[in-house]
């Protein structure tokens, strides 16, 4: 699967996510963070863990992924190394 596809879904995913806020206008990029663009809480990292599952299957482990990550590292997560990490774990890489 290709970086633009995965990016192209996850901003559905996010899209339905943010519009539980009103915010479903927000423009996605592989440059966006969760934290300060995106704004996102926990909770709505745990809904978009979920959607990555029902999509990609049990190969795209969203947790274990963010669990890799020390906090700082996480506050500065960006929607571009979410997509590498998918399309990795779809190609095999991970």
């Amino acid at each position: 699967m290709t970086h633009e596809a995965v990016l192209s879904d996850i901003g559905v995913m996010l899209h339905k996510v943010l519009g539980e806020y009103g915010l479903d206008e927000v423009e996605v990029t592989m440059d966006s963070t969760f934290h300060d663009d995106l704004e996102l809480e926990s909770i709505d990292l745990v809904a978009l863990a979920g959607q990555l599952e029902e999509r990609y299957g049990s190969r795209v482990n969203f947790a274990e992924f963010i669990a890799e990550l020390e906090l700082d590292q996480i506050i500065a997560l960006t929607v571009g190394q979410l997509v590498d990490y998918v399309v990795g774990a779809l190609d095999g890489g991970n």
